[in-house]
């Protein structure tokens, strides 16, 4: 036995170490190995067990591992080996149980040739073939009479799953893995599987129908990204031991049955992107056993229960994009492990939530397109506290109703965004029955890019927003924002702040988007806005500022349309000409003038009465075509008079 995993081995695998006559079982996994395996000397060889598993370790497999003929578990997953990998030569190894070849760049293919397989041959009871450029089903299995574990997932395996499946292999498959291919079909007899899975992940294909459900041993079942339209009336009853249940982005239609509430076991349930309808159940909220709670995208209605414990577990609940109204519940503030909160695109009727402060994981509000109200000036409540949402990096008001103006003690509350955390991401994690395999959970956030909404599948530790656009905020746009140096997306636009742009939104070094158009802004343009030099989107359009636009650094790269709409703005991008430059030639000055003496002459078309200023207006009109002006303009100015002149002809005059 040698066993050196995670022990920060480097460098290339020693060839000869397969060769040690008394060596049994040799663990090497979790390292940084790196470089080919090299070939070894064809000796008798002990081996039963080689685990090489995340590592680097890059070339072909060595033709003598498959000489080992005491090989009983050989797991090469998740390296960087490539070439042509024959079943075959694998099925020689009569005693193999355990083979990993997932996550490398191996193209798997199976040919029996000339050397069929013997009769009383069977498959290994674990086979981990991800990612291995596979077409079909190996022919091989279908032979088989025992498999506990199959992981096919991340090919390229079209068509049904075979019967044998589920048939043949029901009282021993705790592992089945087909996500990413693109199966249709399953064969199947019934809709509930007779079998011992633990672990079903069927996602990411083109499966269709109502969602089959193993009886009521499964732990974790993944059927998202597919185009399931339906589920069994009685399908919580299959959910006594599941934790995880992803049903995320099908067509599926119906309630959600109140039997749900006797799932005690789960931890994480995913329903979002389908046209479920209908009531929420209150206990999800209420009893807070679930961890996750993603509804998100549906059209459940109604409102939120008020009737929350102090066991509430929740750390997400994202409901975004339902029917969800009246106020939010106070209650709410007893979930201390919440992390996420997403009720956007609702009809909630309320004020800003201020009393979900002293939560010490919130990391994210999302609560815009709603109907919310009043100022956020005292978001905060008491400034003095160091529970003023202590963790939060993403507050998302847009579209609401809010106004006042903010207070610049606001963003002084938010020590989050002041610091420049590792990046990561935020998973929500869950361990398998029996340690089958360990997974997470990656929240997703929606929020507006480029000027569109863009989901983020994941939560980043580095993202930080605050996006208060769309509302009825005024005054000035507080300097302490500057602070918030690890703030990497800021919209305050469509609203009526005045005042210039603080000159310490410089400091914040990390912003990639500024988004501070149609307000009534004015003065000029910070040049300290230009040690901006992540800045990919900046939009200040729509404003009064004035001045010359900033052109070094990243300023450079920003187009007009970043600052049309300021009258007073000037050169580059806006024009060519430096500001200062009059664009006018001397012809086109008297030209300038004349205009404003038609407006003096169309002034006394009022003021005079309407036969002398027609007369005159028709006049300055013919004038100014020989000068060179628009003549279809003046033809339609003509034939507007010719108009009035029948009817005041008609008028007897």
């Amino acid at each position: 036995m040698k066993i050196l995993h995670r022990c920060d081995c480097q460098g290339e695998v020693p060839s000869s170490i397969f060769s040690i006559p008394v060596l049994r079982n040799l663990d090497l996994s979790w390292n940084n190995l790196s470089g080919p395996i090299r070939e070894f000397d064809k000796v008798p060889s002990q081996l039963e067990s080689v685990d090489l598993s995340e590592n680097k370790l890059s070339g072909p497999i060595p033709k003598a591992f498959f000489q080992l003929t005491s090989m009983i578990s050989l797991d090469l997953n998740s390296n960087n080996l490539i070439g042509l990998v024959d079943l075959v030569w694998f099925w020689r190894l009569r005693k193999i149980e355990n083979l990993g070849l997932s996550n490398n760049k191996l193209s798997v293919i199976e040919t029996e040739g000339n050397s069929p397989l013997p009769s009383d041959w069977s498959a290994p009871m674990e086979l981990h073939l991800a990612s291995c450029n596979i077409t079909q089903f190996p022919r091989s299995l279908m032979r088989s009479n025992y498999i506990s574990h199959l992981d096919l997932s991340c090919n390229k395996i079209s068509g049904d799953i075979p019967k044998q499946l589920w048939e043949t292999w029901s009282s021993q498959l705790a592992y089945l893995n087909l996500s990413h291919n693109m199966l249709t079909g399953m064969q199947l007899t019934s809709n509930v599987l007779l079998t011992q899975l633990e672990i079903l992940d069927l996602s990411f294909n083109g499966f269709q129908g109502a969602i089959p459900m193993p009886n009521s041993f499964a732990v974790l079942m993944d059927y998202s990204h597919n185009n399931f339209s339906s589920v069994l009336p009685n399908f919580t009853f299959y959910l006594r031991h599941t934790r995880y249940l992803s049903m995320s982005k099908n067509i599926i239609n119906g309630h959600i049955p109140y039997s749900i509430c006797n799932s005690s076991t789960l931890d994480i349930l995913d329903l979002s992107y389908n046209n479920f309808k209908g009531p929420l159940p209150s206990c999800l909220i209420e009893n807070g056993r679930v961890r996750v709670l993603n509804l998100r995208e549906n059209h459940f209605q109604g409102m939120l229960p008020s009737n929350i414990t102090t066991r509430c577990l929740l750390q997400t609940i994202d409901l975004h994009g339902n029917y969800i109204y009246g106020r939010l519940p106070r209650m709410l503030s007893n979930c201390r492990q919440l992390e996420v909160l997403d009720l956007g695109s609702n009809r909630v009727v309320d004020t800003f939530p201020s009393w979900l402060r002293g939560l010490p994981k919130l990391s994210v509000i999302a609560l815009r397109s709603n109907q919310l109200h009043g100022s956020i000036g005292n978001i905060v409540g008491d400034t003095k506290s160091k529970e003023s949402f202590p963790s939060l990096q993403i507050i998302d008001l847009s579209s609401n109703n809010f106004s006042g103006n903010l207070r610049p003690q606001w963003f002084e509350q938010f020590k989050s965004m002041m610091t420049n955390f590792n990046s990561g991401s935020r998973i929500i994690g869950i361990t398998k029955a029996q340690n089958i395999t360990s997974s997470g959970y990656q929240d997703s956030t929606e929020i507006m890019y480029k000027g569109s909404d863009m989901i983020f599948e994941r939560i980043l530790t580095t993202l930080t927003l605050i996006d208060f656009s769309n509302n009825r905020l005024e005054g000035t746009i507080p300097e302490s924002i500057g602070r918030l140096v690890a703030l990497r997306f800021l919209n305050l636009s469509h609203n009526a702040f005045t005042g210039g742009i603080p000159a310490e939104l410089g400091s914040m070094t990390n912003l990639e988007s500024l988004d501070l158009s149609c307000n009534q802004l004015s003065g000029e343009i910070p040049q300290d806005l230009t040690d901006l030099t992540f800045l990919d989107v900046l939009n200040l359009s729509s404003n009064h500022l004035v001045g010359k636009v900033p052109q070094s650094h990243q300023f450079s790269t920003f187009g007009s349309s970043s600052f049309e709409g300021n009258s007073g703005l000037c050169g580059p991008p806006l024009s060519e000409l430096p500001c200062g430059a009059s664009p006018y030639s001397p012809n086109v000055t008297n030209v300038h003038k004349s205009s404003h003496h038609v407006d003096v002459v169309l002034f006394l078309f009022v003021g005079l009465g309407f036969g002398i200023g027609f007369a005159a207006a028709i006049l300055v009109k013919w004038g100014r075509m020989k000068d060179g002006s628009n003549i279809s303009s003046s033809s339609s100015f003509l034939s507007i008079c010719k108009r009035l002149l029948q009817a005041e002809q008609v008028r007897g005059w």
